[in-house]
């Protein structure tokens, strides 16, 4: 069986990470969503908000489990025994940050592989932090996230 870990703060999860999630189901047998706990950010949402708008955006999707982790994507990895690392890709700039993450990543463990997937075209402009403005300014975030998912975000706020 194909794991892939698909690793992220989704604060919150967009049209863009769903379109990378699809390609990536079309990859493995499973992806897990992983959550991140990062302490040197404080997000809009809750880790456990985020699980659940994931969870909402993700419903009728086979093969997808969504976990929150804290430390290294490497270690979660192993735990998952997942051998993949899923990383969409929106510009050259992603590219450049992703490449030198996945060459650690590889150095720390080189039996784990990163998997870049560009977004499509239409969701490269988003992301959570244009998201997050919109929202904290009363802005209708519909067009950015999965059906069903604008009104928990607002109603979160």
């Amino acid at each position: 069986m194909k794991i892939a870990v698909f690793p992220g703060s989704f604060d919150p999860f967009t049209l863009g990470h769903l379109d990378v999630l699809n390609s990536a189901m079309r990859l493995f047998d499973k992806v897990i969503v992983a959550v991140g706990y990062n302490l040197q950010k404080s997000g809009l949402f809750t880790v456990e908000e985020r699980v659940e708008i994931i969870r909402s955006s993700v419903k009728g999707i086979q093969g997808v489990q969504i976990e929150s982790y804290q430390g290294l994507t490497i270690d979660f990895c192993k735990k998952m025994n997942a051998r993949f690392i899923v990383r969409g890709l929106r510009t050259t700039t992603d590219f450049e940050l992703e490449r030198v993450i996945a060459q650690a990543n590889n150095k720390m463990s080189p039996n784990i592989t990163t998997v870049f997937i560009p977004s499509g075209h239409e969701y490269s402009f988003i992301t959570s932090t244009v998201v997050r403005d919109v929202l904290i300014n009363g802005g209708d975030v519909s067009a950015f996230m999965a059906d069903g998912v604008c009104l928990t975000s607002k109603r979160e706020l």
